[in-house]
């Protein structure tokens, strides 16, 4: 679909709170500029205080028992209608991400597609959203459990996906009968500012669903709030880490997905057209800014020259520039900041005798945005801190590997478990990578990107802690289990 649809204003730029389905204005603001035109403000938000977020946490819980009476099938309904509400507006939320994240024009379209289906696909949780009947040990006694929403809920939710893992938190956890309280990250607000006017739109009672803006003070209100009973976050394991620790003083459950070094095993009987293609995808699509983003490829030392030309053929031929030019295929990183972390990186990793095959540099433009060329590096140690750290820029790092059984154990010494993929026409190797490979999400000759509605997000070892989310599991994080054994005779 075109994005030339234009912004209104009075809907999307109105940076505020919205508390109890009403603004609500404050005194410290962020500024948030277009990445690709840094010169272009495309708004200012409030700084939430935890004046602001107990108003916020309150209001949700006042609205608590009225949600969860309305039951499942009724809310459903107006998930349901949210997603039509998005459809309605996709252009408009297409073009909004591209503005505040800076992802190309096809690549905005897909997020908000996918959103939709998310959406969609936990609609439909609302009538399934039982428990099981189940024998008895005593006889005239009927056993059986059935799910209860939790309570309030905190969803902290990060700049990358300023759409779909808003979506993918706050649809279930309607369906599932809890009240929410959203912080976006701050740089990217507007998308889900928009998006809790759009479920205010689809008939959700004011108060189910609030929005704070800030940033790291305002999370850890969010985070130690008493009446919150569950954290939904995703971001760095640092922040998780910190995000665990306040949550464990009151015992509040947590739901934390914390990226990935995520790679891309290539043996020498792969059809390397095809991992190439995937290997550079996954590696530069959304410029390296996605947690299963490829960040290391492990090829085998028969088919490694090879395939590293491929590569870099692939890598060089791609456009940097201006996301809202149907010609881009990267867009900018999402600030300075992660632009100069990538550029030290690859700096770093060359001045200890790694060879730059091509990239490593920032892309000047007339604009000043925050791009950087697609990077490809070989010569690199398997333990060294570009293949174990994530970076989160389109920096892919090939590693060698005499056999599959390296391979294997390379995929597995980083810390993170989020995303793995293999590439090969051998079936027993198909089977043993499925079994030996430390990853939530496993691919076999296909991207190692991309998750379906009806599939769980998860990974494994820092990726995360918590249930899955996504898929029929995104109920589990924000319902309780419970029994009953009832005697009828």
């Amino acid at each position: 679909m075109s994005l030339s649809v234009e912004i209104r204003a009075d809907r999307i730029h109105r940076g505020a709170h919205l508390v109890g389905g009403q603004h609500v204005q404050g005194d410290a603001l962020l500024e948030k500029v277009n990445p690709a035109r840094p010169g272009t403000s495309l708004g200012r938000i409030p700084v939430a205080d935890r004046g602001v977020v107990d108003s916020a946490v309150r209001t949700a819980h006042e609205q608590l028992a009225a949600w969860r009476k309305l039951g499942s099938i009724a809310r459903a309904d107006l998930v349901h209608r949210l997603a039509g509400l998005m459809e309605r507006d996709r252009g408009e939320l297409a073009l909004l991400i591209t503005e505040e994240h800076g992802k190309t024009r096809a690549e905005a379209d897909s997020e908000v597609a996918r959103s939709i289906e998310i959406v969609r696909f936990a609609a439909g949780l609302g009538r399934r959203l039982g428990g099981r009947t189940l024998p008895s040990d005593s006889p005239d006694t009927w056993s059986s459990t059935t799910r209860h929403p939790i309570g309030v809920v905190g969803l902290i939710t990060p700049w990358n996906f300023p759409l779909a893992i808003p979506v993918w938190k706050l649809a279930p956890a309607l369906v599932a009968g809890c009240t929410v309280v959203l912080k976006p990250s701050p740089l990217a607000p507007f998308t889900a500012q928009r998006l809790v006017t759009l479920a205010h739109e689809a008939g959700v009672p004011a108060g189910v669903v609030n929005l704070v803006h800030g940033d790291g003070p305002t999370g850890a209100a969010l985070v130690e709030h008493p009446l919150v009973k569950g954290v939904s976050f995703t971001g760095s394991v640092d922040v998780g880490r910190s995000v665990q620790a306040a949550a464990a003083a009151s015992l509040t459950r947590t739901q934390l997905e914390m990226g990935g070094k995520n790679a891309v095993v290539v043996l020498a009987d792969a059809d390397l057209e095809k991992a190439a293609d995937a290997v550079a995808h996954g590696a530069f699509g959304q410029a390296g800014q996605r947690c299963s983003a490829t960040s290391r490829a492990i090829v085998q030392d028969d088919v490694f020259d090879e395939f590293v030309a491929r590569l870099a053929a692939r890598a060089s031929a791609l456009r940097v520039g201006r996301p809202d030019d149907p010609l881009t295929d990267l867009g900018p990183l999402i600030n300075r900041a992660s632009l100069e972390r990538c550029l030290d990186a690859v700096s770093a990793a060359v001045r200890d005798g790694a060879r730059l095959v091509t990239g490593g540099t920032a892309v000047v433009t007339d604009d000043g945005g925050y791009f950087m060329a697609p990077t490809v590096l070989t010569g690199i140690a398997a333990d060294a801190p570009l293949a174990n750290t994530e970076v989160f820029g389109p920096i892919l790092v090939v590693l060698r590997c005499r056999d599959f059984d390296e391979a294997v154990a390379i995929n597995n010494s980083v810390r993170y478990g989020m995303s793995a993929t293999l590439f090969t026409a051998s079936l027993p190797l198909i089977g043993r990578f499925l079994t030996e490979a430390e990853a939530g999400m496993l691919h076999v000759n296909r991207p190692g990107v991309g998750a379906f509605p009806h599939m769980p997000h998860i990974g494994t070892k820092e990726s995360q802690v918590g249930p899955a989310e996504c898929a029929d599991d995104a109920i589990e994080f924000f319902t309780e289990l419970r029994t009953a054994t009832i005697g009828v005779g």
